[in-house]
């Protein structure tokens, strides 16, 4: 009982950080009226998108909870009284986690811009600390969420809908956010940048706001609600993997883990600080590496020192596997996405030859980015298997997955600076702020936000990919399925299919995101020629035209995505059975985990490549090489903010959803059925 009150005070530091940062944020100096002005159209734009994208969620969320509660009022055995309260909580959390970060992001990029007149130092510790904000705050409440949860109902199992509850609510913050962010930025880019041939963030461009909104709603509040997300169901698949030993004190070791990591996030915030704009992401980088080293001597005297449980000690091996693959995982994702790198500066040499050349080497670029850290993840699945006692394996798994995921608090804090930089760089554009303070201050800063976006893109996908492991091997527990036979054609049938489903999720946000960058380009055509002085910059663009479109497309966009992922493992499940919809939950982990990886990698390093070019290589802005690598970082827009990182909640969705009805398709005969009716 007293690693759960160890792991409540932990998440009440955390929110109380939290708290302390969005106040010292809040009391910075906000610059000029026409920083101001800039700064509030961005975030009515972020307002109007976050209303429209949770009434949508609502409506599924209402839709659902009835469901629960009336198959808990009449199959009480299946589904469990509590399903539709744990439902509940756990999307409205994951929808605060989200909304928090947002609303201190919308206000720390007016602050960092300002703060760049003062210098680099004083930028970087505005913008981190608004990140430290979404961090904090995600892992705060998921972790006392789930804490309370626990003591209230006292049986992780009736806590499965709490995980669903926040996978829903990721699955639409991650496709919603991405298709709206890359809908408008390659909008933009397509007319601003190709066609008129504009810098980054030109006022005259009316796609620009809807630009910047787009940071704050993909990469801010849709990476809070994916994190939340493979926080709280790590935490559930590691206690419904937990051995019967101690009188079930094993069972509280995942919150206890997650106290510990938000202690060592916390301390790691402290070490972020340089004016050296060469050292941004070695600084950052470092924050999360002493986080990462305080967790091992945290988990050494947890399992060593605190646990009364023979041989305690050997939970902590897996716990230090998967702090080495959150390590490991990190620098593997830099070294592809790093502007500074071999891999990225390859991309900008085959721009040299056209845009054609440039995807072909993004690409591969994107696929060979897959093999290490796979390696790594096979690598830490059978150590912290082979380390464990006999018949606690998964148990091992679960809490390599748990200790990667402790890192939660530092790792969004480093991913939440990014678009916090992205859009001071935008404020600085528009408001007419010196072009020094954009080349040695926010540029800069800017750039390194796009690796740090990978990095923990990269850590998001390696996380899902452990904590599906576990849930995959916490259904086969609860559906009776004792293993997946290949030479089954149920089970074949179910693995054809998982391995199909991320490929048409991803064309399905791939195609709404082109839908919305032709709406927005016919858009930006338009008021060009019909604002007259627009292009001489005597006019002004109606950037909420541009925002309102992107809006709109994306909301329409949400539903077929959100169904393939809730409704696939519901006619799998009560059509073929349990055994085809193992094979369905094999397939879609392990298609998904290497086409994510590929996307975002491969989004990423185009992204970088253009920036290497922009510095003034191969010719600079306005050269043909530039337009090339323009033309790749459009097309790794929506692979690397939408279509990739969507594919980690719809991993866990569809997971979640098999737990859930996984007591309910036990001892299914419609498979027999469909084999009589056959024949």
């Amino acid at each position: 009982m007293y690693l759960i009150w160890f792991s409540i005070g932990a998440a009440v530091l955390a929110l109380v950080y939290a708290l302390v940062s969005a106040s010292m944020i809040l009391k910075q100096p906000k610059g000029t009226q026409k920083m101001n002005d800039v700064a509030s159209a961005i975030q009515e734009g972020a307002n109007a998108f976050l209303k429209r994208q949770y009434k949508t969620v609502f409506a599924f969320w209402l839709a659902l909870a009835i469901i629960f509660a009336l198959l808990a009022h009449y199959f009480p055995a299946e589904f469990p009284s509590s399903t539709p309260i744990a439902f509940t909580v756990g999307a409205w959390l994951s929808a605060l986690a989200g909304y928090i970060g947002m609303q201190i992001s919308v206000r720390a990029n007016l602050r960092t811009a300002k703060a760049a007149e003062k210098g680099l130092e004083e930028a970087l510790h505005i913008s981190f600390v608004g990140g430290t904000v979404t961090g904090m705050s995600v892992v705060g409440l998921a972790l006392l969420g789930f804490s309370i949860m626990y003591l209230m109902i006292n049986n992780p199992i009736d806590l499965i809908g709490f995980g669903f509850g926040a996978s829903l609510v990721s699955l639409f913050a991650r496709v919603g956010g991405g298709i709206y962010t890359k809908g408008a930025d390659v909008g933009a880019d397509l007319v601003g940048k190709s066609e008129i041939g504009l810098p980054e963030d030109d006022p005259r461009n009316p796609a620009v706001i809807a630009d910047n909104v787009g940071d704050n709603v993909g990469d801010c509040a849709g990476m809070a609600a994916d994190l939340f997300e493979s926080y709280v169901i790590t935490v559930l698949a590691a206690m419904l993997l937990a051995p019967a030993l101690s009188s079930g004190l094993l069972v509280t070791l995942p919150l206890a883990v997650g106290g510990v990591g938000v202690i060592a996030s916390i301390i790691g915030t402290y070490f972020v600080k340089t004016n050296n704009k060469n050292k941004i992401w070695k600084v950052l980088n470092n924050s999360i590496l002493i986080s990462a080293l305080l967790s091992v001597a945290g988990f050494f005297v947890l399992t060593f020192f605190i646990l009364p449980v023979v041989d305690a000690y050997v939970y902590f091996y897996p716990l230090v596997a998967g702090i080495v693959v959150a390590i490991l995982i990190s620098y593997i994702t830099g070294h592809y996405t790093n502007k500074n790198t071999a891999a990225v500066r390859e991309i900008a040499i085959a721009s040299k030859s056209g845009a054609g050349t440039t995807i072909i080497y993004g690409v591969a670029n994107g696929m060979r980015a897959t093999a290490l850290p796979v390696v790594v993840i096979v690598c830490a699945v059978l150590f912290s298997y082979y380390t464990m006692p006999f018949g606690q394996g998964v148990f091992g798994i679960a809490l390599a997955a748990m200790a990667m995921l402790s890192l939660t608090g530092i790792v969004v804090s480093v991913d939440s600076y990014g678009p916090i930089t992205d859009n001071a760089g935008g404020i600085a554009e528009m408001s007419g702020m010196s072009k020094k303070i954009r080349d040695n201050v926010t540029d800069p800063l800017d750039a390194v936000g796009n690796t740090t976006k990978a990095v923990t893109k990269g850590f998001a996908i390696g996380a899902a990919a452990l904590a599906a492991l576990s849930l995959f091997v916490a259904f086969a527990n609860a559906s009776g399925v004792t293993s997946i036979d290949i030479l089954n054609p149920l089970v074949i049938c179910g693995l054809f299919l998982g391995a199909m489903i991320p490929y048409v999720f991803s064309a399905i946000a791939m195609r709404a995101v082109g839908s919305a960058a032709s709406k927005i380009v016919d858009e930006v055509r338009s008021q060009f020629r019909s604002i007259k002085g627009l292009m001489q910059g005597k006019a002004k663009p109606d950037y909420a035209k541009a925002v309102d479109i992107t809006t709109k497309a994306a909301i329409r966009s949400l539903i077929a995505p959100a169904l393939l992922g809730i409704l696939s493992p519901v006619f799998v499940g009560f059509i073929l059975g349990p055994y085809a919809l193992g094979g369905l939950l094999a397939g879609v982990i392990i298609s998904g985990l290497v086409l994510a990886l590929m996307m975002t990698t491969g989004g990423a390093a185009w992204d970088n490549a253009k920036k290497y070019v922009e510095e003034g290589h191969f010719g600079g802005k306005g050269s043909d090489t530039h337009k090339a690598a323009v033309v790749g970082d459009t097309v790794g827009d929506p692979f690397k903010d939408t279509a990739g990182p969507g594919l980690n909640p719809l991993i866990k969705v569809i997971n979640m959803v098999s737990l859930l009805i996984a007591p309910a398709i036990i001892g299914s005969s419609l498979p027999l059925m469909l084999h009589i009716a056959i024949i």
